[in-house]
């Protein structure tokens, strides 16, 4: 299991002007890493890869924007050091002031970024991070509607405001996105730098982020495995587990069963919920999509590789199980593994 002391800590800013949206979606979100993908799917051991912790000045509670209660976890004077700091989208008024208004915030977040820290900022929260030196001379993006506000009180900065995500800075621990829903892309993006592209992933897949035009499909994985006591059926997943692409591999469990195939086929179903060419299909569709998310292999060699030899009838297949062809599955979400590899380059 993780060491629960190495987990990467991140801190969730609160100010008076934070809007309940991103600070408690961020929060369900890291909280979840490493949980939520094993309830479901029994894959991992659940133990949650973050620690996670809403901020404030002084720790107390406090009515945000809108009226949403906020109840810190800590004062910034009790974080010695973090991992990540989120600076989430901030409420404004047509005559806000943004210089010197969040002193001692300001402070503390340029202090942990001087110690090693990634700051992240959502939405209007990047007038926070200029508030805090950390955009001068950098590139930054944030909400289209505060540029020019931005441009009169940090000239410096170097606004991209056609990008939703901009990171920059020395190694990248300075990490800018756009609009309020622009959280969920920050999140992917830290997730995969501190726990890897598969993790986010499989974070995307559980709270459909991204495009959902193709609704729900594209992020379903096969869930966690049925719970039974037919120790001769528990046998046979487990030998296709490891051979499901061997040739005609219903026939090799009826087999290795030593039962009739009728007999076999119903006990199969009763125990796991699937008929046996239902479990091997989905097993191989799942290495199928763990191919394309992860590697550049060609459609035809990973239906080959799955244990189809006819490429047209697992790409028929595969579209049917997922909502989408092969190479529609792998761009939709090797842009998150191109997002994390070459973040510069990447107007998202």
């Amino acid at each position: 299991m993780t060491d629960q002391r190495t987990r990467p800590r991140i801190c969730i800013v609160a100010l008076p002007e934070t809007t309940p949206a991103a600070l408690y979606g961020l929060y369900e979100v890291f909280s979840l890493v490493g949980v939520n993908w094993h309830l479901l799917t029994g894959e991992g051991d659940g133990t949650p890869l973050f620690k996670v912790e809403i901020v404030s000045v002084d720790g107390t509670p406090f009515n945000g924007a809108l009226g949403a209660p906020v109840n810190p976890h800590a004062a910034i004077g009790d974080i010695d050091r973090t991992d990540v700091i989120f600076v989430t989208d901030i409420a404004l008024t047509p005559d806000i002031v943004p210089y010197r208004r969040w002193p001692h915030m300001a402070d503390w977040i340029a202090r942990q970024h001087e110690s090693g820290a990634m700051v992240c900022s959502v939405c209007t929260g990047a007038l926070l991070l200029a508030e805090a030196g950390l955009l001068d001379h950098q590139e930054a993006t944030t909400h289209w509607g505060i540029c020019d506000l931005m441009r009169v009180f940090y000239p410096t900065v170097d606004l991209k405001p056609e990008r939703i995500l901009v990171p920059a800075g020395h190694e990248h621990r300075i990490v800018t996105s756009g609009g309020s829903s622009s959280w969920e892309d920050t999140a992917l993006y830290v997730i995969a730098r501190f726990c890897g592209e598969a993790e986010a992933i499989r974070t995307q897949k559980i709270f459909l982020f991204g495009d959902r035009s193709e609704g729900q499909l594209p992020y379903a994985a096969m869930g966690r495995p049925k719970t039974h006591n037919d120790a001769t059926i528990a046998d046979c997943q487990s030998w296709v587990a490891m051979h499901y692409r061997l040739p005609n591999p219903v026939i090799r469990m009826v087999e290795r069963s030593g039962l009739a195939e009728r007999t076999f086929k119903r006990r199969f179903r009763t125990a796991t919920g699937y008929s046996p060419m239902d479990y091997v299909q989905t097993l191989r569709i799942e290495e199928a999509k763990q191919l394309l998310e992860t590697g550049d292999m060609a459609t035809e060699r990973v239906a080959e590789s799955v244990g189809y030899e006819d490429p047209a009838f697992f790409r028929r297949l595969f579209k049917k199980r997922t909502g989408v062809t092969p190479s529609r599955y792998r761009r939709r979400f090797q842009t998150l593994a191109l997002q994390v590899r070459e973040p510069a380059s990447n107007v998202l």
